[in-house]
């Protein structure tokens, strides 16, 4: 193996932005992960920047499969609106409006 080789990078730890609850998303630069546990802001935490998670999703929106999906970063929580929010994946499946959690593939890029 390359000697300037690192690690693979689906999990990294980073410096929580905010106090994050395990399984909460967050937004680092143009790194997006889920974390892994609690954290308090400014002290480490582990993210998971792949794989599908439920996620806290904007009410009002109704997903369909294989839909982009966004991070906003103002309210904390996944959104079919591009604007201004980081392109974090694509939906799983069907949302309804009324859900408040849907199911996102995070695709892990750097956008």
């Amino acid at each position: 193996m390359a000697r300037n080789y690192v690690q693979p990078g689906q999990t990294l730890t980073v410096t929580a932005p905010r106090t994050v609850g395990s399984g909460a998303g967050l937004l680092i630069g143009a790194i997006f992960g889920v974390a892994l546990a609690d954290a308090a802001s400014g002290t480490p935490v582990e993210i998971r920047r792949v794989e599908v998670w439920d996620l806290t999703k904007t009410t009002g929106e109704a997903w369909t499969a294989g839909q982009k999906l966004y991070w906003d970063n103002t309210n904390f929580r996944v959104t079919s609106t591009a604007g201004s929010n980081t392109l974090i994946g694509a939906a799983t499946q069907a949302q309804a409006s009324a859900d408040t959690v849907g199911r996102v593939l995070l695709s892990g890029q750097i956008t």
